[in-house]
């Protein structure tokens, strides 16, 4: 895998705002999707959960793995699209395994990914984005180094500890391979993404 650093004279900043302009900013999620029998093995984890603790089904978002968070500016998008494609690509396909189940005290029940290192080096090169959206008025990107997959989350603690005695006797063990990231925006926390754009990573 090549993992030369993406340094920011590498990319041409966006024309800067009118004094006073006020630029539209969203929250963005770049994250990972299983595919295929795995993906409906995930939604039947995701829905089963809401079954059994009385909860309301309401999963705006298809099950991922979410690499990095971040807000930004209307205007900044298409700098950020190539900015991320060109990390991307230099980074070749992976495999990752989902290997059993833990939780975030006291609101996320989530399937462990065994070996994060592959995501690792992909935020290291994702910190080439940080101090442009720093430099643009935005909060610090979130690169999250315990990567995870959620089954359910927004819980109260008694459903949480109710829960987790239960799925700390289960076991969950599958494996996909990463061929791409997808970049999603919303409005808000509580809104729905939609998918702005696909990077592919090499092929192994």
């Amino acid at each position: 895998m090549n993992t030369g650093l993406v340094s920011q004279s590498s990319f041409i900043m966006p024309q800067q705002m009118a004094p006073g302009e006020r630029a539209r900013r969203f929250e963005y999620l770049l994250v990972v999707y299983p595919y295929g029998d795995l993906q409906d093995k995930l939604l039947e984890e995701q829905q089963q959960f809401h079954s059994d603790y009385g909860l309301p089904l309401n999963v705006r978002n298809r099950p991922h793995i979410t690499v990095a968070a971040f807000q930004a500016g209307e205007q900044m998008e298409d700098t950020l699209i190539r900015w991320i494609q060109r990390i991307c690509n230099r980074h070749t396909s992976f495999d990752i395994t989902l290997n059993n189940y833990s939780g975030f005290p006291p609101h996320t029940v989530y399937l462990r990914v065994q070996d994060p290192l592959p995501f690792r080096q992909l935020m290291h090169q994702l910190r080439a984005i940080d101090d442009f959206i720093r430099s643009s008025g935005c909060p610090p990107v979130n690169l999250i180094n315990r990567p995870y997959l959620s089954i359910a989350g927004g819980l109260t603690e008694q459903v949480y500890n109710k829960a987790m005695p239960d799925y700390s006797r289960k076991t969950f063990h599958e494996s996909f391979r990463v061929d791409e990231l997808i970049l999603l925006r919303r409005d808000h926390a509580f809104d729905g993404c939609k998918t702005v754009n696909r990077f592919p990573l090499l092929p192994l």
